[in-house]
């Protein structure tokens, strides 16, 4: 199979599977992608990632969190992490994944809450993919995931020096392997730095 399709969880806020082509006996990379506040996983796809995990052999996982944005960011881990788990055993069901390669991401309050969630469950997510991220929810640590932060440095809404240069270096202090890409822009994703994370990916 390959292309996009809802999986049917929720008749509101339900989870995208994106698909793309691949080779025959072929291992997919996982990408859990979540959204910003107030946003969705359609957004995501169309406005942010495009055409790239197409481009670059990318399944990509986009849950719609159950409220305006992810539960911990308000008070604490529950329901999109109950939900997340539901659309994860329905992707593992659907497609041969690269256990190697599940990484889970986002941008914004997304990237904060896939950060928290990926330091917690290391694990399952060999790696953190995070875009303009502003905090991390302190959590037990399992594993070593390995991160790819990238932030823009005039962003205004989450500025770099208080948010992803800080979490990059207190990742770092803690043996965490990061990578750190700052570009010149704001609160986004350009292009080329979406395309520098998904090689990032494909190289664990």
């Amino acid at each position: 199979m390959n292309g996009r399709t809802t999986l049917g969880l929720d008749s509101a806020r339900d989870a995208i599977l994106l698909t793309p082509k691949s080779e025959p006996n072929a291992n997919f990379p996982l990408l859990v992608f979540l959204h910003g506040a107030g946003q969705s996983a359609e957004q995501m796809l169309d406005d942010y990632l495009g055409t790239a995990p197409e481009e670059a052999g990318v399944a990509v996982l986009a849950p719609n969190s159950r409220d305006s944005s992810w539960d911990a960011i308000r008070g604490g881990f529950g329901p999109d992490v109950k939900f997340l788990n539901r659309a994860l055993e329905v992707v593992f069901e659907k497609l041969p994944i690269d256990a190697k390669r599940v990484v889970i991401g986002g941008f914004s309050d997304g990237a904060s809450y896939a950060i928290s969630l990926g330091l917690m469950n290391g694990d399952l997510f060999k790696g953190i993919m995070a875009c303009s991220p502003g905090f991390v929810i302190e959590g037990p640590a399992v594993g070593k995931p390995r991160f790819f932060i990238s932030h823009g440095k005039r962003d205004r809404i989450l500025p770099i020096d208080q948010c992803g240069r800080r979490i990059a270096r207190d990742l770092k202090a803690n043996a965490y392997e990061v990578t750190l890409k700052e570009f010149d822009g704001g609160h986004e994703i350009p292009a080329d730095v979406l395309g520098e994370g998904f090689r990032w990916l494909n190289s664990l």
